[in-house]
């Protein structure tokens, strides 16, 4: 049998099971009903998901077909009809859709209407609000959402159906990270999607990655890739506000603003007794763990609960700004800092201004500015200053709402 026959095997599999849960989803978790969400493609070759609509329906509609695959969220707020591991999930049978949003489209992790109003999860009622699972590739695209509303919740059941068929593939290690890190988005596996022009804001994860959580199990034949994008308000108990880079994972982060995340907000509840991770200075909004690669490009990193700690090797930061990550409100007993970096040599062309600017002595002043000018940011986080010409994150136009503080 070839490869490709298996894995034609075990798509006809899934697709049964896929098929029997679209009349389950035409009035459960993902909408009130499927209605045009799931009943086809429309003028555009496109299913079109509007408020109402079961947007896992359409995806799961979209999956059974061949060419180009596309779908296509309508403005509204998209929440939880039920508890369950995640409001949609995408994974190898998905591969290749494109799911973007027509206007501002916020998905939650929150509904009030069914969650326990005693438990300290409410008013969310799932995991994460968006999973990728295992068997994404780059050629998978997800653009243009808020991401919003996770906070703490966990369920290790099923229903309404496995988000993720190959976990027992994938081995039973760190099943407390598949579950409960990565509020906002979980990126589990062999899993490269696409992420762009995305808003996570206000997501809380228990113990970390209060925005995404990317966890490819040392599987590194390609990257996630996170482009144009702002993540706000995040926060978490242990490490990772913003981003959790998990041993053996692989991401791409460009043109992308990093404000007003929290880490460390209770004890380490995962490092082994006595040895606490990060445990005198805390972790920062991205945090990278040993075996990961990273590149970050172009990106802001301001008024965040520390900026970077990173104990990869050979990682790349180019063309960013680190500027005053003071942020208070973490357990960590020391001082805050800019970029805590293991290995420094491939940090270039970044300003930074802060408490503490280069944790650990790695970075290069002559390639980078260390004592750089206030950058004068606007209601956008760009820089008025002249010096930061061709540096950090710059607003990409598109409908999505206002990062500024006041929003």
């Amino acid at each position: 049998m070839t490869h490709d026959s298996g894995q034609q095997i075990g798509r006809r599999t899934v697709l049964g099971h896929t098929a029997a849960w679209l009349g389950f989803w035409a009035v459960g978790c993902g909408g009130d009903k499927a209605g045009g969400g799931s009943g086809g493609p429309g003028g555009d070759g496109a299913w079109h998901v509007h408020p109402g609509e079961s947007i896992q329906a359409a995806l799961d509609a979209a999956a059974i077909t061949t060419g180009r695959r596309r779908v296509v969220v309508h403005a509204g707020t998209y929440r939880p009809k039920q508890p369950g591991q995640a409001l949609i999930w995408m994974h190898r049978l998905h591969d290749g859709i494109t799911l973007e949003a027509e206007g501002e489209v916020v998905l939650t992790a929150a509904n009030p209407e069914i969650a326990d109003r005693a438990a300290g999860s409410f008013p969310a009622v799932v995991n994460h609000v968006v999973y990728f699972g295992d068997g994404i590739t780059a050629r998978t695209v997800f653009r243009g959402f808020t991401i919003s509303g996770a906070n703490r919740f966990e369920t290790r059941g099923d229903d309404p159906g496995p988000i993720e068929p190959n976990r027992p593939e994938l081995g039973t290690q760190n099943l407390l990270f598949f579950y409960c890190d990565g509020g906002g988005i979980k990126i589990f596996g062999r899993s490269y999607p696409r992420i762009e022009r995305v808003v996570v804001v206000g997501n809380v994860a228990n113990p970390c990655g209060g925005g995404v959580s990317i966890q490819h199990l040392g599987f590194q034949q390609d990257a996630v890739r996170i482009t144009d994008s702002i993540f706000r308000d995040n926060r978490c108990q242990v490490t990772g506000s913003a981003i959790d880079v998990l041993p053996g994972s692989r991401a791409e982060i460009t043109n992308c603003l990093f404000t007003g995340n929290l880490a460390n907000t209770g004890p380490d509840t995962v490092s082994p007794p006595g040895e606490p991770y990060n445990a005198r200075h805390g972790s920062g909004a991205l945090t990278v763990f040993p075996g990961s690669k990273v590149r970050v490009t172009e990106c802001t990193l301001t008024d965040n609960w520390n900026g970077v700690d990173d104990k990869g090797q050979g990682n790349h930061y180019q063309h960013s700004i680190f500027w005053q990550n003071t942020r208070s409100g973490g357990m960590a007993p020391e001082g805050r800092y800019e970029l805590d970096i293991v290995d420094g040599k491939n940090v270039s062309g970044c300003f930074f201004g802060g408490d503490t600017v280069d944790l650990r002595g790695t970075i290069d002043p002559e390639a980078n500015r260390l004592d750089a000018p206030d950058p004068e940011f606007d209601e956008w986080f760009r820089p008025r200053s002249p010096a930061y010409e061709g540096v950090g994150y710059r607003r990409v136009e598109n409908p999505l709402p206002s990062p500024s503080k006041e929003h």
